[in-house]
């Protein structure tokens, strides 16, 4: 059986080739792989900078760095995972719910096939469409999701789908179990006193970031692997979680957040969690700085996200 690997830097320049996700093949042929990363380049729900559009490609460019071996973790990524780079599924720029259904349709092959799917966002209304795809598959899932905004507000602009709406609507469409839930990083002004409080509410476990902080990796990785228990987890990473120091590239960034070491050692911490799915959104390339920090720092992320993968992953 085909086991995919990405081009070995040693032996093809890191800025050669074509641009997919840590060089690994580009195939919409689903045999023997076991993880699928795919771009959804889609910013219409933005509600101050677009630019997410343009995630995918700024996130794959930034990942030609990464190699093989996770030391970290003690995992070696491309070895334990056949991974492939599926492309960018189709969007409808302006339309957010003929985009759900696009993207709803491009994952059913990955889900029939038993693959992995992690995702380069775009805005933060694209999990909800990956959430209904998933929940179809496994149930509802249990939400890790790091960012500096909760996302359950009801609407924006008369909009019921937005990037700050999307984990309401994912509760109300009974795609996630809240109890089983933590939302981590929430920092930054709010409209006000009861924005927390209604995530509360609806049952999410819900950590500030100075709460994340105390808490510390080893504490968030038992809270989150006690809350999750023996649900399947789909890990949302909005890259604003990051202060803007460390990550300018995003949509609505806020003072006071990660520095891109926390973020490491926070998801490292997550060792065992049984993963169904993950994105990264919100990276924002016209707004990075001129060394792609932002950039650089999601496609780590994501790397981190198969590492956990590939901790818990079945042999073919």
């Amino acid at each position: 059986m085909t086991h995919h690997r990405p081009l070995d830097a040693r032996l093809v320049p890191r800025f050669a080739g074509v641009r997919t996700f840590m060089r690994a093949p580009h195939t919409t042929d689903l045999a023997g792989v076991d993880a699928a990363v795919y771009g959804i380049p889609f910013d219409t729900a933005t509600s101050f900078r677009t630019g997410t559009r343009f995630g995918p490609e700024g996130i794959r460019s930034a990942s030609a760095l990464l190699r093989p071996y996770n030391p970290a973790l003690d995992v070696n990524v491309v070895e334990t995972l056949s991974i492939v780079d599926y492309g960018d599924v189709p969007v409808s720029p302006g339309d957010t719910e003929r985009t759900y259904g696009q993207i709803e349709e491009a994952l059913a092959p990955l889900l029939d096939a038993g693959v992995f799917p992690l995702a380069l966002g775009g805005d933060h209304s694209i999990t909800l469409a990956e959430l209904r795809a998933l929940a179809g598959r496994h149930g509802p899932l249990a939400l890790v999701q790091l960012d500096a905004h909760g996302d359950t507000w009801d609407e924006y602009f008369g909009q019921k789908f937005f990037h700050g709406t999307t984990f309401l609507r994912a509760h109300e469409e009974g795609l996630i179990e809240p109890a089983a839930s933590v939302q981590a990083g929430l920092r930054g002004s709010l409209y006000g006193p009861d924005d927390l409080g209604s995530a509360r509410t609806l049952g999410f476990t819900v950590l500030s970031c100075d709460e994340l902080r105390e808490l510390g990796p080893a504490g968030y990785g038992d809270l989150v692997r006690a809350r999750t228990g023996g649900h399947p987890v789909f890990l949302s990473f909005d890259i604003d979680v990051l202060d803007p120091a460390f990550a300018p590239g995003t949509g609505t960034p806020e003072a006071g957040g990660l520095t891109t070491a926390e973020a490491l050692s926070f998801l490292r911490a997550l060792r065992g969690i049984a993963l169904a799915g993950a994105d990264v959104v919100e990276v924002s390339p016209p707004y990075d700085g001129v060394g792609q920090q932002t950039a650089l720092a999601a496609a780590n992320i994501a790397y981190e996200l198969l590492s956990l993968r590939a901790l818990t992953a079945q042999p073919r």
